[in-house]
């Protein structure tokens, strides 16, 4: 049964997630039409949450496909279990039939041709498709047009379920536009300071209104720094928790700390030896 655009925004908060108005929409368009959706971004703003959240609203299983270079349909979809047919072959002494020997009990189910075999639809996240090559990403357009398989010694395997697809990109490469026309799109970008300070009172609870936008302000700030790597929501996360656990609640009540501490946020040492102790007091000394 499909929910409102109000209970998927207020679903997603309560797993966790505070979704900005395009892209809930997104996710409510995704559901009516039944598309598959595209998100684009830089890492760390947090494409890869949505999936987790999607799958919590829906109390689905989420299954994850994460791309790399190379990566090949077999890898994806299926392959077979060689060993335990070489040992039934080996144990029976007499000729095999070739049925028997390639049949259910020995295929090893990869990400995509498990997400079509769920009786209940999962959420099937294909995490940073970028990586992969286009010969790959030709294959994968295939598979989420028809919903179906083929396995030679099978036959065709036709979707018990139709997942709730989800892929990301980093934009390390151009994705095709046979694919794009495929999928809704939306660009994830770092939250606005509002919506910041919202996800580190959902996600840390004792931090407090004051302190939470507080450090978004500082994160505001921090991103304008022309950083290598800018640091995502879930390095926000970190700094947050850091600064309560050794019971720093104001940026400005122990500046040693403070800076010590950013290193949950800072992760390439050409961004560490660019943001000095002066940048950091610099910055710091416009947040609020």
């Amino acid at each position: 049964m499909s929910i409102t655009l109000a209970d998927l925004n207020k679903k997603l908060a309560d797993a966790g997630y505070i979704a900005d108005r395009e892209l809930a929409m997104a996710l409510h368009l995704m559901e009516i039409l039944r598309r598959p959706l595209l998100l684009e971004g830089e890492a760390g703003v947090g494409k890869t949450e949505v999936a987790n959240a999607l799958a919590h609203v829906h109390g689905a299983k989420l299954i994850r496909l994460q791309c790399y270079e190379g990566l090949d349909r077999s890898e994806a979809l299926y392959e077979w279990n060689y060993q335990r047919q070489l040992l039934a072959i080996q144990a029976r002494n007499t000729p095999t039939n070739e049925d028997e020997i390639f049949s259910e009990r020995y295929l090893l189910e990869r990400p995509l041709l498990q997400s079509i075999r769920q009786e209940k639809p999962p959420v099937l996240l294909i995490d940073e498709i970028d990586r992969a090559d286009e010969e790959f990403e030709a294959f994968l357009l295939e598979l989420l047009s028809d919903f179906q398989v083929s396995i030679p010694e099978l036959g065709t395997i036709k979707a018990t379920s139709i997942p709730r697809v989800i892929l990301t990109s980093n934009g390390t490469r151009e994705i095709s536009d046979a694919l794009r026309r495929r999928c809704l799109y939306h660009y994830v970008d770092f939250p606005d300071v509002d919506r910041e300070a919202a996800i580190l009172q959902r996600r840390i609870p004792d931090i407090g209104a004051t302190f939470a936008l507080q450090i978004a302000r500082a994160l505001e700030k921090i991103r304008k720094e022309d950083l290598r790597k800018n640091p995502g929501v879930a390095e926000t996360l970190d700094w947050a928790a850091a600064l309560l656990g050794l019971n720093v609640k104001n940026l400005h009540s122990n500046p040693e700390t403070v800076f010590d501490t950013m290193m949950c946020l800072i992760k390439t040492q050409e961004d560490k030896s660019r943001f000095t102790r002066e940048v950091a007091e610099r910055v710091l000394g416009k947040v609020a």
